[in-house]
C-alpha cells in the first residue's frame, strides 16, 4: 500500500469540501428561508432544499447535506474561535450520516461550546439532525 492510500473499507475521516457551505449567498439563503433551532451550545439555521434546485450551480446539485459554520469575534480571539469550530465540526462529522441529503444547516456556536463535554455537544448535534430527519 502506498502512502496516502487507504483501504476501500476504511471511511474518510475528513470533512469534505463538498459538504461545506462556503458562499455568502448560500449562508444568506439559509438564514432567510430556514427555521431556527436553539440549544445551549449553538443556534442552528436549517433549510430543506429540493432534490433539483433551480438555477443552482453544479456544486450544489451534487447532493448531500451541506453544513456551514459562523463563529463571531465576540467568542474570543482567533485561536479560541478555531478551537470552537474544530470541536463543532468534529461533532457534525461524526453524525453526518444520520442527516438526510436535502438539508443545509448553518451553525452559530455560543460560548458554552468551548467548555462543554464533547459527549454533550455531540448529543445536541445528533438531536438537531434527528429533528431535521423528522421534518
Amino acid at each position: 500500500m502506498s502512502l496516502g492510500s487507504r483501504p476501500d473499507s476504511q471511511k474518510s475521516l475528513g470533512f469534505p469540501k463538498s459538504v461545506r457551505i462556503l458562499r455568502r449567498s448560500d449562508f444568506r439563503k439559509v438564514y432567510d428561508e430556514g427555521f431556527r433551532h436553539t440549544c445551549p451550545f449553538f443556534a442552528a439555521f436549517c433549510l430543506r432544499i429540493s432534490a433539483e434546485p433551480e438555477g443552482e450551480s453544479s456544486d450544489e446539485k451534487a447532493g448531500g447535506p451541506h453544513i456551514g459554520f459562523t463563529t463571531p469575534r465576540a467568542l474570543g480571539k482567533a485561536v479560541v474561535r478555531n478551537r470552537i469550530r474544530r470541536r463543532l465540526r468534529e461533532s457534525v462529522r461524526l453524525n453526518l450520516e444520520s442527516l438526510p441529503r436535502t438539508w443545509w444547516i448553518v451553525l452559530n456556536p455560543r460560548k458554552p461550546v468551548l467548555e462543554a463535554p464533547f459527549a454533550d455537544l455531540e448529543r445536541e448535534v445528533r438531536r438537531l439532525f434527528e429533528r431535521c430527519a423528522k421534518s
